[in-house]
């Protein structure tokens, strides 16, 4: 399974390429599962740029990329698009149009809050967790652990621990599916051992502007394509 990870972070000086509002989105989700992605994570974005849980700007960009594909949709429910824990909680429980999963990063402030009203609210929880904090460890003790639909393993640099902690990971989760991603220059590189490793991948412009060979991607479309040779 390939997660295209569509926007993420950037700012507008960044990348042009990186799509920002909906109509942008449904675009590159299109061109995204066209290529081959079996699902897309979404960053709604206000009209500024900036990262929003408001049901004005969740349940726009849900609309429109579900108007564009019939695959799963992920929404990114992290302190990036809330930095509150409490006002983060309160805007999952005023979605009108609802993600089919959400991603929490475990070693956040909230997280536990933020998965318990996602749950409440029907919609199904992906736990990233991040290697080198504390939310593996975190995650381990949740109350929530055996109710997420899935594990979101991040692993920021492409160091000789990865593969021995993903497999940990993999072994421990009791049948759970794991998605291994890297970010920036780990991301082709964990994609290929996601690969080996016989795990779920991520890949998209939120991860990684480039193409494996270095070059700038043009869209996520380009780098789904390009994983299938990884």
């Amino acid at each position: 399974m390939l997660q295209a990870a569509l926007n993420g972070t950037w700012g507008a000086g960044e990348s042009a390429v990186v799509p920002r509002d909906p109509a942008g989105l449904a675009r590159a989700a299109a061109d995204a599962v066209a290529a081959g992605a079996d699902e897309v994570r979404i960053r709604p974005r206000t009209p500024c740029g900036g990262g929003s849980l408001s049901p004005r700007v969740v349940g726009p960009a849900l609309t429109a990329v579900r108007g564009a594909v019939r695959v799963p949709v992920t929404v990114a429910a992290d302190a990036w698009a809330e930095p509150d824990p409490e006002r983060r909680v309160a805007r999952i429980r005023s979605w009108e149009v609802l993600p089919d999963l959400a991603w929490v990063a475990w070693h956040e402030p909230g997280a536990e809050e933020t998965a318990a009203a996602l749950l409440a609210r029907g919609v199904a929880v992906e736990a990233g967790l991040r290697s080198g904090t504390a939310g593996p460890s975190f995650f381990a003790r949740s109350p929530s652990a055996d109710r997420v639909r899935r594990i979101a393993a991040e692993a920021p640099a492409p160091d000789g621990t990865v593969e021995g902690w993903a497999r940990a990971l993999a072994e421990g989760s009791a049948g759970m599916p794991v998605l291994l991603h890297g970010t920036g220059a780990a991301a082709w590189p964990v994609l290929r051992l996601a690969r080996r490793l016989g795990l779920a991948g991520r890949i998209g412009l939120e991860d990684t502007l480039f193409l494996p060979d270095g070059t700038r991607a043009r869209s996520t479309a380009e780098q789904v394509r390009a994983a299938a040779d990884v």
